[in-house]
């Protein structure tokens, strides 16, 4: 946590994006629970086969057995909604929230959002015209309830985010690593340091 404040900035979602074939559980646990014991709020996993997503169980077991290991005592001081189960979500005990996303999510969104707009405009609530970016923007979020990455980590040797929430990223400082595997807290850290002295320009 001191760590997390000794920067100058913290990303408050922060977006782990998988681009290798063979994900691994463990090293992908280390890196949730060191965002959630820096402080970062919210926290997406992805990767472009679904692989965690449809074995987030799994994922959850390792973050568990990580957050014991890492966190030891003081992981009573930290808690982690699981976001993806329909029920108010798994209780970890660090106030981050974690989704585990596939590459239909990113389109899912988008698609509610454009039918939740032709819905206000049947109602006669809206207009065509009225679709602009940040109608959209407003719409998705409603849809999402999480706000846009401030960074995504990017792991792999491919130079695309492979359909990681396509609208939501257009802000977002991308921070390409090697590898996900044997990843170290250094290298995690290092990145987030490299976030925290950037400079956004928001296209000016």
């Amino acid at each position: 946590r001191a760590d997390g404040r000794a920067l100058r900035k913290l990303p408050v979602h922060v977006g782990l994006v998988v681009t290798e074939e063979e994900p691994s559980y463990a090293d992908m646990a280390s890196l949730v629970v060191w965002c959630m014991a820096v402080g970062i709020s919210y926290v997406s996993v992805y990767d472009h086969n679904g692989i965690f997503k449809r074995n987030n169980s799994r994922l959850m077991d390792e973050i568990l057995k990580q957050q014991q290991e890492l966190l030891g005592l003081d992981c009573s001081k930290y808690t982690l909604e699981f976001a993806n189960q329909d029920k108010t979500g798994q209780v970890l005990n660090c106030q981050s929230t974690l989704k585990v996303l596939s590459p239909e999510d990113g389109k899912a969104d988008i698609v509610k959002a454009a039918q939740n707009f032709c819905q206000l405009v049947a109602q006669q609530q809206r207009t065509h015209s009225d679709l602009d970016v940040n109608m959209l923007d407003n719409l998705l979020s409603s849809t999402n309830g999480f706000p846009d990455p401030d960074l995504v980590l990017k792991f792999g040797p491919v130079d695309s985010t492979l359909g990681f929430l396509p609208w939501h990223i257009r802000l977002t400082e991308i921070i390409s690593l090697p590898s996900h595997l044997n990843i170290s807290y250094e290298d995690f850290f290092s990145a987030l340091h490299h976030y925290a002295a950037c400079e956004q320009r928001w296209g000016k």
